[in-house]
């Protein structure tokens, strides 16, 4: 680890770094693809008791990652990414709700690539600009993105009404005694919506979370950045990526719980807490933090102009297929 972190004053074009870099995200495409698996079997309710409990775990990924690291200087700016990430990430289960799963995660996902690559490839919120030796190929990747997204707004959502008829009502009944558990209801502000506003309401809130995904890395490309020039507060600042991880992550964790926290507020202290979501999604967490990681290390040797389009795009893939193996 020691050697590793003493080359990493620049970016080197050799076979290593390539190595390392496509090593990195293939591990990120892998995990970000599969690491809900453990809890589609699990009922996680309204997703905010559910999201604190997967941002308690990758929290504790970055602890472990700061004391391998040897605890290098936490920037709070660091942080606003990781607060960036945790806004988007609240918006999911409203998104899944009125425009469906399919659909949400390829538009969220369309617009996290964008942002991500256009923020890197043209130097946006005043992080340096990043160069390609192919820059038609990398025009060419992010137009097809672009296509996509305007494609699939107009797909069917596969949102269907809840089920009213007497058997699964029925069913439902014999569900909740056999498990001799409360069933919370499921029922939320979305329910009373008409299907356009459905439709506008989670197309818009599917592309603000997209943008809030994608400018995740920006505080950590703009200290980076900025640690290579003189004259700034960030002067000499780290150049390894993962020194800014359990600052990244810390952001994640305070903002989804003050968001917890005035969830409870607005439930008036009656949350609802799923207890068998807890274990499958800590371990979702943990998978979700290792696969960012790797995705912070493929900043580093492929620059994010590389790594948004390759990880973005395969791991939204392997979420459609594993999402449409679940419904047949």
């Amino acid at each position: 680890m020691n050697s590793w972190r003493a080359n990493n004053s620049s970016i080197n074009s050799n076979g290593t770094d390539l190595t390392i870099g496509f090593t990195s995200s293939a591990v990120a495409v892998f995990l970000f693809g599969t690491n809900f698996v453990p809890v589609k079997k699990f009922d996680t309710g309204d997703g905010m008791f559910f999201q604190w409990i997967l941002c308690a775990a990758i929290w504790i990924v970055s602890l472990v990652v700061n004391l391998i690291q040897n605890s290098p200087k936490f920037w709070p700016l660091a942080m606003v990414g990781g607060c960036v990430w945790a806004t988007g990430n609240i918006t999911v289960v409203p998104i899944v709700k009125t425009i469906g799963l399919g659909l949400g995660l390829l538009i969220w996902a369309s617009f996290n690539l964008l942002t991500g690559w256009a923020s890197s490839r043209f130097g946006w919120f005043g992080i340096d600009p990043e160069e390609v030796s192919k820059p038609i190929l990398n025009y060419i990747g992010a137009g097809l993105s672009v296509l996509s997204t305007i494609i699939f707004l107009f797909v069917k959502s596969e949102v269907q009404s809840p089920p009213t008829s007497l058997e699964t009502t029925r069913l439902l009944r014999e569900i909740s005694v056999n498990n001799s558990e409360n069933i919370y209801s499921d029922a939320s502000w979305v329910d009373n919506l008409s299907p356009l506003q459905k439709r506008v309401i989670g197309c818009t809130l599917a592309v603000v979370a997209g943008i809030f995904y994608g400018s995740s890395f920006v505080p950590v490309l703009y200290i980076k950045d900025h640690g290579r020039r003189n004259g700034t507060m960030y002067t000499g600042a780290s150049q390894f990526d993962l020194d800014y991880v359990f600052a990244h992550f810390s952001g994640i964790f305070l903002t989804s719980t003050i968001y917890f926290l005035i969830y409870c507020i607005v439930m008036k202290n009656k949350p609802k807490v799923y207890p068998e979501a807890i274990i499958p999604g800590f371990v979702a967490g943990v998978l979700w933090a290792i696969a960012n990681c790797c995705w912070f290390l493929a900043n580093r040797y492929l620059s994010a102009v590389v790594s948004f389009p390759i990880i973005t795009a395969v791991s939204t893939f392997r979420k459609i297929v594993h999402y449409h193996s679940y419904l047949n």
